[in-house]
């Protein structure tokens, strides 16, 4: 059922989805893909996607007909995570915003697309039980894929963000397809942070909120360290790591300190989902911070991307190895 020869997947087409800044898609242009479409509707990413990949998104995607969209190999698409997460109120698809995966089904039964990356939190798989998880399983199914699934944690690929997410790959075909594996070799913080004499002052925390945090460490029985990362969680414990717990959209201002002293720079919300420097920064502090927040680790959906043209350029039948994982078949 292949739709493009072995050599042909050098060369291939895809459409970013709930594009957000475009991390998906940069993972996917770094192995060889061509994005023909994209949709997003927040204004300050088509702001930052505009600028950085010159092309503005569609918008809503609710209200683009499939047969609009241009013929493509591969969908991608984050969609949006809110509904299921825990820091949101986890209405699955009762809350509106989780019918968009519908919108998603629709582009697929009617575009049929030979593969797909769709990503989600951690949680997406036990929500409501697990049968939020089932639904798009057995839609996928339906439409005719054949889909693996798995959680990876960007801290495992380069990043110093633990940032777990939900990762489904599917295909036209039953194919053997392994997850990337862990590189096993801890981030160094120091390559993200900037020093505090270049931030903006006002990203610098109130001597009463660092003294609270240093009391608070200290009743814990924990002792600072630098760099390191100091999260308030909503219990007001204060966590102290050699990296960031995972960014989050609608966070408040103060729960993540760069060593107890101040907040995180735009620069280093974007290095901690591993955007390149030169990726241009061209809204403000608080939009940057909600968008990497909503964002994607770009190594994490390289190494992804990696493995899917892995498969497909040695395509095997997910029977033939099942014991072989990071390797496809060449029979």
């Amino acid at each position: 059922m292949f739709v493009k020869t072995n050599n042909a997947w050098n060369d291939f087409l895809f459409i970013d989805l709930f594009a957000g800044i475009g991390g998906i898609r940069l993972g996917f242009e770094s192995v060889g893909g061509k994005c023909v479409f994209s949709s997003e509707i927040d204004p300050d990413a088509n702001k930052m996607y505009k600028a950085n990949f010159g092309e503005l998104p569609a918008g809503d995607i609710t209200k683009i007909a499939p047969d609009e969209i241009p013929d493509h190999d591969i969908l991608l698409g984050g969609f949006p995570c809110q509904p299921f997460s825990i820091i949101g109120n986890r209405k699955g698809f009762e809350d509106i915003r989780g019918t968009l995966f519908f919108n998603i089904s629709e582009i697929l039964r009617i575009k049929r697309p030979y593969a797909l990356l769709l990503e989600n939190v951690k949680q997406f798989k036990t929500h409501d039980h697990g049968r939020t998880y089932q639904i798009v399983i057995k839609t996928l199914n339906e439409i005719g894929y054949y889909t693996h699934t798995k959680i990876l944690n960007a801290l495992d690929f380069g990043v110093p963000q633990k940032r777990e997410r939900t990762f489904i790959v599917g295909f036209l075909d039953d194919l053997n397809f392994a997850f990337p594996p862990p590189l096993n070799i801890m981030p160094d913080l120091n390559s993200v942070l900037e020093k505090d004499e270049e931030v903006d002052r006002s990203l610098i925390a109130s001597e009463k909120i660092r003294n609270k945090r240093l009391e608070r460490l200290k009743k814990q029985g924990k002792k600072p360290f630098y760099p390191s990362m100091w999260h308030e969680n909503k219990g007001g414990h204060i966590g102290i790591h050699p990296y960031s717990c995972a960014l989050r959209a609608n966070a408040s201002y103060n729960y993540l300190l760069v060593n107890g002293y101040r907040r995180p720079s735009s620069r280093e919300c974007l290095r901690f989902q591993g955007f390149p420097d030169n990726f241009r920064i061209v809204v403000n502090h608080t939009a940057v911070r909600k968008l990497a927040g909503n964002s994607v680790a770009v190594p994490v959906i390289k190494a992804i991307a990696e493995q899917m043209m892995l498969t497909l350029r040695n395509p095997c039948p997910r029977k033939c190895q099942k014991d072989l994982p990071f390797m496809a078949c060449k029979s």
